[in-house]
Order: C-alpha cells, then structure tokens, then sequence
C-alpha cells in the first residue's frame, strides 16, 4: 500500500511493469522518461545484458504534483523478463501498489505472456495480494507485428477481460502514457 509520509507531506507509491522478457517493459520506462519534464523525473538505471535488457529493475521516480495537500512520488520498476530471475522478481513486487502487466502480441509469444502472467499470480498470492485489492492494467505491445493476436483473442486467453487494457506500441510510444495514466490513476483512487 502506498505509504504516506507526514512529516515531509508524500504519498510515496510503487507501479510494477511486469510481463515476459523482452515484452516491452524497459521501452515503456524509456519512453516515459524521455517525454516528461526534467522537473518531475528522476535518474532512469537500467542494466543491460547480452541476454535481455533488465538484469535487475528500472526506476523512475517521478513527482506528480499534489493530492490532499500532500507531495505524490511515484516510482516505476521494471521486472527482469527471464525466469532465471525469479527472486529478483518477488523482491521488486514487494510493497507494489500497481502492476502493468505487459503482453507481447506476437502470437508465438503467447505461452510466455500465460507463463509470466501466472508467475505474478502465484507472487502475488505469496504476498496475500490479489488482482481483486491491486490496481492492475493490462498492455498489448507491439500491436504493429504482422503475427499479432487480436486484443480480444490475447484477453481470452489471458483471463484479464476484467482489467482495463491498452494497445500499444511502446517502441513508437503509442499506448505508453494512456497505460501509466490509468494505472497511475488507480493507485490513487486506492490511497
């Protein structure tokens, strides 16, 4: 849950972009931090590998103004996509107060978005969290690939017909902010 700290007036949040690798998840941090305003980012940290782009996680502090009289920081992590990772994974889920689980349209890469997505699942119930009590928004990337699964075929087969969802193509930066705005959003309609 986000945390509120009175003595220096914030609400302190956590956004998850979760997915599998090489999903799309870093390009979505990389086009946030490359179009807003000095003023409100922080330093984007990505470590890349010849294997993937994120090793570990991405961070993007960002300052949003004010909600209640009170300073809104919100930080963006990235999971790294491969399973190898698994425990770097559930130490960046901890204290999540939204996840954006991005899905890779390519129709060969749906067994990895079901894999990935069941991960989170099985996370998130060690945790007691559930997609019920976390804000979750679901981004169909890289909807410009001629194998593209449908959106309505990738939220059946992915059971997030119940989620607010966007298409996107965060290599372009299309869908990029409609997504962060909405999970952004029910973070805070939370605190």
């Amino acid at each position: 849950m986000a945390i509120i700290r009175a003595k220096s007036n914030e609400i302190q949040c956590k956004i998850v972009y979760y997915g599998p690798g090489r999903g799309g998840k870093t390009t979505n941090l990389i086009m946030i931090h490359k179009a807003i305003g000095a003023k409100i980012r922080g330093e984007l940290i990505s470590i890349n590998t010849a294997g993937d782009r994120t090793i570990f996680f991405d961070f993007l502090p960002m300052d949003l103004g004010m909600i209640r009289n009170l300073n809104v920081k919100i930080s963006v992590y990235t999971v790294p996509g491969q399973v190898r990772y698994n425990d770097t994974r559930k130490l960046v889920l901890r204290g999540v107060d939204g996840v954006v689980f991005v899905a890779d349209s390519s129709a060969e890469r749906i067994r990895d978005n079901q894999e990935s997505l069941q991960d989170l699942q099985a996370y998130m119930h060690e945790m007691n969290l559930s997609f019920e009590n976390l804000p979750l928004v679901v981004q169909f990337n890289k909807r410009d690939l001629e194998d593209a699964i449908p959106v309505d075929v990738l939220r059946r087969d992915l059971g997030t017909e119940d989620f607010a969802g966007f298409e996107a193509v965060a290599f372009h930066g299309e869908g990029v902010f409609n997504t962060l705005k909405a999970i952004t959003n029910s973070v805070m309609l939370q605190v």
